[in-house]
């Protein structure tokens, strides 16, 4: 009897065995049906993603536009300050040459002249804007443009005789290279 009951003990967890095996894939037969339901399919992620792919390119594309329409807005404002410091200069040279029509007397069409230079200087040096001096000085291609050379002896070789053309330097950015004759 004891092999019978063995047997029969057995058995009987065997078949437990088999019946929580088959309550397990039930439940996760269940539990997937579940989850495809929850979880989107693998077209639907592929469609969200590529949604806010496009999404973010276009408001990427929105910033670099409006990035650029602000830097040149900025540009324009920049030189606004700048042409407005001009035209009371350009206002004071009108004068100057309405003067001079009706004006017999060139002492005084010079002074104003020189004030009227004077007061645009005055502006390009608020602005930051100097010339370049460099006539008695050695030549320096840096900030000169040599246009032609002199034969003046050896006491004056390699220094700058005269200046054609002025130049400007805007702090240590040079705006326009003076243009001078060079001695030999």
């Amino acid at each position: 009897m004891d092999i019978n009951a063995e047997e029969a003990a057995k058995r009987a967890n065997d078949g437990a065995a088999d019946a929580t095996t088959a309550d397990t894939v039930s439940a996760e037969e269940v539990t997937g049906g579940d989850n495809m339901s929850v979880e989107p399919s693998l077209e639907e992620q592929i469609a969200a993603w590529r949604d806010k792919y496009l999404r973010l390119q276009a408001e990427f594309d929105n910033f670099r536009k409006r990035t650029l329409k602000e830097k040149m807005e900025l540009v324009e404002r920049g030189c606004e300050g700048a042409w407005k410091a001009i035209l009371p200069i350009l206002d004071d040279m009108e004068r100057a040459v309405v003067a001079s029509h009706k004006s017999e007397d060139i002492e005084a069409l010079r002074q104003g002249e020189e004030l009227v230079m004077k007061k645009f200087e005055s502006v390009l040096q608020a602005a930051g804007i100097t010339a370049i001096e460099c006539v008695g000085l050695p030549f320096n291609e840096e900030e000169q443009e040599a246009v032609a050379r002199f034969a003046a002896g050896q006491d004056k070789h390699g220094l700058v005789i005269d200046c054609v053309q002025r130049g400007y330097k805007m702090g240590e950015h040079v705006l326009r290279y003076a243009k001078v004759v060079v001695g030999e």
